[in-house]
């Protein structure tokens, strides 16, 4: 799935509607103006108020959009073969991992997505909502086709994965830092699913010894 398509195969709408995107993934969108959108899309104010009526219905059209391009990705992952998620000891069916094979490189989704869950902003509420129904259903088709360890509290299981993929795109910039590699592309993937699978299969820590009777 291409995320932004070549704006030279766009309409006026989506080429304005793909600039508004990029900045509100950087700047967010009390910070952005109209003109500013203009300016980015090549067009003047008065064709983006024509085609969306404010900045109000701009911002309402690039939430649609966003939120399709990541539901059609999250749907996709309930898609595959689940007795195979777990073969060869790799993790598969990750939402980074979705990100990265389904995302460009430069997109501003990802961005957009950490700036829509990290500022509580309804529209992030409602996709983590309906993000963690799936991995709810999800999790309790894997514990029934045996590829999953059954949880004494699923609803806690279900948003811990969630939050873990999550997370990795949430602190990517701040993961790249510390391991000194960019966790959303291919090469920093290979290595955070490497010690990600070994932690789900294997577990990070020792239990402790139970202590003898005399």
């Amino acid at each position: 799935m291409s995320s932004i398509p070549d704006d030279r195969d766009l309409t006026a709408r989506a080429i304005i509607r793909n600039a508004a995107l990029r900045l509100f993934a950087e700047r967010g969108h009390d910070a952005v103006t109209v003109r500013e959108i203009a300016s980015a899309a090549g067009v003047s104010p008065g064709l983006v108020v024509h085609h969306f009526g404010s900045k109000d219905g701009l911002r309402a059209a690039v939430d649609a959009h966003a939120g399709e391009a990541f539901d059609a990705l999250f749907a996709g992952l309930g898609e595959q073969d689940l007795a195979a998620m777990l073969a060869a000891g790799e993790v598969t069916g990750s939402l980074a991992e979705a990100f990265t094979r389904s995302f460009p490189h430069g997109s501003p989704l990802p961005a957009y997505l950490r700036r829509l869950l990290l500022t509580n902003d309804p529209a992030g509420a409602a996709l983590f909502g309906r993000w963690y129904l799936a991995t709810r259903q999800l999790l309790d088709a894997m514990v029934e086709a045996g590829v999953a360890v059954p949880s004494e509290d699923p609803a806690v299981r279900a948003a811990f994965l969630l939050v873990n993929d999550l997370a990795l795109i949430l602190l990517r910039n701040q993961i790249a830092t510390a391991i000194g590699a960019d966790p959303l592309t291919p090469a920093g993937l290979d290595r955070w699913a490497k010690e990600a699978t070994a932690v789900y299969l294997e577990g990070a820590f020792v239990a402790p010894a139970k202590e003898q009777m005399p």
